[in-house]
């Protein structure tokens, strides 16, 4: 006998949605457990601390699931204007997700930062789940870990500890199976295909800073900043964009330009062949290095980058 439609429906898995922010102190790998849950690059990633400076929407889509992550900012005492608003659309973000991933350093232990922000969470409305997410795992030894989970359990009234390395993607899908658990039943949110609200030209400044970051190490963690000036597709199917790298000093100009020009040279390959595999195609890349002075303090500027204003 056939089983009545009614039936073959309740048996069904129900679908869930929702959004899922990241959170946690700068430098904790939050950028790099989102491109490891999507699968696909849409942050880009550094060792140096507030890397990321805007909310970035990554979405994942499963056959019985979409979760919509919210990447953001690490929280930590702003000295500028632009460091204010970074840890403010941290914060905003906290009031408009289903899920909380609370992320540490495993490998630098839980420290002030982190008890910071845990104090931030308690503040949340209630019944909203925080899950604490333990990253770079593969750097700890197993003697070490267990205490740290278990001091999280104890000082912490949260929900799950899921241990992994956002680097390895080891245990990663067992967080997506608990973030999925946690979420409400729903449609999803965006197109099957979605994967990013990043413009382009966000996409393209973000991955031009990345190289100056890896290039320039600690001699300018903070004080660059990249805008497009022009973008034209060309017929022949190549792109020719034209940026310019703000930086507040002369001398950090210096050290952008480097020696006859190597450095900025470096910076443009390594960003032309990250640019040409997101918009696939070629890319003709110019780039040019302008101080301009207090540039973290300037409003106009901060909302030409989009800084503050998602």
């Amino acid at each position: 006998m056939r089983p009545r439609a009614d039936a073959v429906e309740a048996r069904k898995p129900s679908h869930r949605a929702g959004f899922v922010a990241i959170v946690g102190r700068t430098n904790v790998g939050k950028s790099t457990l989102l491109n490891q849950l999507l699968g696909e690059k849409v942050a880009i990633v550094s060792d140096l601390p507030q890397t990321t400076r805007h909310r970035i929407l990554g979405v994942r889509t499963l056959p019985h699931a979409q979760i919509a992550f919210l990447d953001t900012p690490g929280i930590h005492r702003p000295r500028h204007r632009m460091n204010r608003l970074m840890v403010s659309a941290a914060l905003q973000a906290l009031g408009q997700v289903d899920v909380v991933l609370f992320m540490l350093d495993a490998s630098q232990g839980i420290g002030p930062g982190d008890r910071y922000v845990a104090r931030l969470l308690r503040e949340i409305p209630a019944g909203r789940p925080v899950v604490v997410v333990l990253n770079k795992v593969d750097r700890v030894l197993k003697p070490g870990l267990l205490p740290m989970i278990e001091a999280i359990s104890r000082d912490w009234s949260f929900g799950e500890i899921v241990p992994l390395s956002a680097l390895s993607g080891e245990n990663c899908d067992r967080l997506l199976e608990v973030v999925v658990r946690l979420l409400p039943e729903g449609d999803p949110l965006y197109p099957p295909d979605a994967l990013t609200d990043q413009p382009e030209r966000r996409l393209v400044t973000e991955l031009i800073r990345e190289k100056i970051l890896a290039a320039t190490r600690q001699e300018l963690p903070h004080e660059t900043a990249v805008m497009i000036d022009a973008w034209r597709a060309r017929e022949d199917g190549l792109v020719e964009i034209a940026a310019t790298i703000y930086c507040e000093r002369d001398s950090q100009k210096a050290i952008i330009v480097g020696r006859g020009g190597g450095l900025l040279k470096k910076v443009g390959t390594g960003a032309r062949l990250e640019i040409e595999r997101v918009l696939g195609a070629r890319v003709m890349l110019r780039l040019w290095v302008k101080v301009r002075r207090g540039w973290r303090e300037n409003e106009s500027i901060l909302r030409q980058l989009g800084i503050g204003g998602d």
